[in-house]
């Protein structure tokens, strides 16, 4: 069983599709993106320079999409049913959209994209923060990635984590709110996620400069 301490470091792998995505074909920067939500404060600048990288890339997607207005948008939607837990939903919705449409985002199949994300993780176990290196063997063995393309599977996900929330969050029907506002959340999807692929290529480049 999961340490209490870890439900919200859970909460935030939940979303990595994104993020692993938006690392592109750099694995130090996937590895830090994986990571980010496990280091605090200036602890990033103990890993290798690579996976620092990713761990700042993470923060700045996190920030660039909290303030996004088309964010803003879908949370506002849903805000009256889930509160403060509005926006952790929001970046589960979106990642259900990236996986249920990946076709659209990448040419590798789906299925070996999350292998490949999986492998790569497990290679690099031992260099993983202890709260990350507690959370990745639930993320495999339930395939946290594999479970966001399908309504069926996402229901799974949001029972799991109301549950971890000990049910105040009420998540276990954000499926219920993302069927009734489908094409309106996957509207803002499509518009949103071009323009963070755009920011995270610019930021990306200046980290490479450095």
């Amino acid at each position: 069983m999961l340490h209490f301490v870890d439900h919200c470091l859970l909460i935030c792998i939940m979303n990595f599709l994104a993020h692993s995505h938006l690392s592109g074909n750099n694995k130090n920067l996937l590895i830090g993106n994986f990571i980010a939500d496990a280091v605090k404060g200036k602890k990033y600048k103990n890993f290798p320079e690579g996976i620092s990288d990713g761990i700042i890339l993470h923060r700045k997607i996190d920030y660039f999409t909290d303030k996004h207005i088309i964010v803003g948008k879908s949370m506002n939607l849903i805000r009256p049913a889930y509160a403060k837990f509005s926006g952790i939903i929001v970046d589960i919705y979106y990642d259900h959209f990236l996986a249920a449409n990946w076709s659209d985002y990448s040419s590798e199949s789906y299925d070996g994209y999350v292998h490949d994300v999986y492998s790569l993780l497990k290679r690099n176990f031992l260099m993983l923060p202890a709260r990350s290196k507690r959370i990745l063997p639930f993320m495999i063995a339930q395939d946290w990635l594999g479970a966001y393309a399908g309504t069926d599977d996402l229901k799974k996900v949001f029972y799991g984590m109301d549950r971890r929330t000990s049910n105040i969050s009420g998540m276990r029907n954000a499926v219920d709110q993302l069927i009734e506002n489908y094409d309106e959340l996957k509207s803002h999807f499509t518009e949103f996620y071009p323009q963070l692929r755009e920011y995270v290529e610019s930021e990306v480049r200046i980290l490479n400069k450095g």
